[in-house]
């Protein structure tokens, strides 16, 4: 999911990884997030769907703030009421609704921005505001999408299990093997041997959870793990593009030990778009 799967070496003090990251509190915070995930999918998925509009909201305030070091001024409060239109037109009414929300949303920015008066230039804030909205909720709306089928739970898992072990396995092999960097210019801390590890593990979780939770092919699985980690890895890159253009180690601080929101959405929200794809294309819903 982030910039955790990295392999640059580094002098670090006591409890931090070569990652430079904390290593125990990473790990703790990152149980505590998959066991609210695992949760919120066994008891109710609503619950679910109110976790992603949060999550969304955190990542978009971090966003805004993360701008402004670049004197582009986020229009936040339509991008959130719009955020939140997005992600439940999605869960309740399907694709068309989603996209339907995201122009509405993205006129809504243009024309609060026109209105608001405010010092710094309309149109670039108009424009950020729509990368914003088309960044992370129109990416999360897909997820909604995934949750909204009869077996919704078990695909939101699977592609939530997906991207842990692409991160999990990049850790993994670029801490202990890697010597080559992935993209050195744009990411340091990434490693080609990460990046085998990301696939190997990726590959199995698919595989496994193809077969155990829709009884299906496992070769699927591995092709879907495998694609998995590209966009994953992609989304990484991008955000880390990102934070580089705007001088920022973490997007933010909310996650002890992992930095802000967006740094665990990064490749989840690049992510969902193909495994809703490739799901609904192979495996369509059954129903209850």
């Amino acid at each position: 999911m982030t910039e955790l799967a990295g392999t640059q070496r580094v002098q670090v003090g006591a409890g931090t990884s070569r990652a430079g990251r904390d290593l125990p509190r990473a790990v703790a915070v990152g149980l505590g997030l998959l066991g609210v995930v695992l949760a919120s999918l066994l008891w109710r998925k609503e619950l679910f769907l109110l976790l992603a509009v949060l999550a969304c909201g955190a990542a978009l305030w971090e966003l805004a703030q993360a701008f402004a070091r670049r004197h582009l001024h986020l229009p936040l409060l339509p991008v959130l009421v719009g955020s939140t239109g997005i992600l439940v037109s999605a869960y309740v009414a399907g694709a068309e609704a989603m996209f339907v929300a995201f122009l509405l949303t993205a006129g809504g920015v243009v024309v609060w921005r026109v209105l608001d008066g405010s010092g710094t230039p309309a149109l670039r804030d108009a424009a950020a505001g729509t990368f914003a909205t088309a960044y992370i909720p129109l990416m999360g709306g897909f997820v909604m999408l995934m949750l909204a089928a009869p077996d919704g739970p078990a695909r939101v898992l699977l592609f939530v299990l997906l991207a842990v072990a692409s991160d999990t396995g990049g850790y993994v092999a670029g801490v202990l093997a890697g010597k080559h960097p992935l993209a050195p210019s744009v990411s340091p801390k990434k490693s080609w041997e990460g990046l085998g590890g990301s696939l190997l593990l990726a590959a199995t979780v698919g595989a496994v959870g193809l077969w155990l939770a829709f009884d299906a092919s496992p070769l699927l699985g591995v092709v879907l793990g495998v694609a998995a980690v590209l966009t994953a890895t992609l989304g990484d890159l991008a955000e880390s593009l990102l934070k580089r253009d705007l001088e920022l180690k973490d997007m933010g601080s909310l996650l002890p030990g992992h930095g802000g929101v967006l740094d665990r959405l990064d490749s989840l929200l690049l992510t969902a778009p193909l495994v809703h794809t490739v799901l609904l294309v192979a495996l369509p819903a059954v129903g209850d």
